[in-house]
């Protein structure tokens, strides 16, 4: 795991979330990169890290707390490292375990493809729903 990703430090007030034995273990304040979206995503994002905070602040009583860590990936990233998908980006995802993202845009031109399919592409996505059905 590295000290940082796209120059961001990594949050010293939580950890990663491990998975070992077919496991998931999740700290008490666990690590979760989420890339915040372009156009609407940046709006979306904001009232959605609110609910997701009131939620597990409501499930165990002030006891976790999830450490938010941002990632680049869109507009943003391409504004700050000319690259819509960083490589660390999708490292982070992958160190991680665990994280989020806001609706992206297609870069037009240039043979570039859609960075949500390539985002999740690049990692194994699982969706919200077959984990509340494993009940994992």
């Amino acid at each position: 795991m590295q000290a940082s990703y796209n120059g961001i430090a990594v949050p010293a007030d939580g950890q990663a979330i491990e998975y070992s034995n077919g496991k998931f273990t999740v700290p008490n304040n666990p690590i979760i990169p989420f890339i915040e979206g372009d156009g609407t995503g940046r709006d979306i994002w904001k009232a959605s890290q609110r609910v997701f905070d009131a939620a597990v602040e409501k499930a165990y009583g002030g006891k976790r707390k999830v450490a938010w860590y941002e990632v680049l990936a869109g507009e943003k990233a391409y504004r700050q490292t000319q690259n819509w998908l960083p490589d660390d980006t999708v490292k982070a995802t992958v160190d991680f375990r665990v994280s989020i993202k806001g609706p992206l845009t297609t870069p037009v031109g240039g043979g570039i493809r859609s960075l949500n399919v390539a985002l999740d592409g690049s990692v194994s996505v699982r969706a919200a729903g077959e984990v509340l059905r494993r009940g994992a």
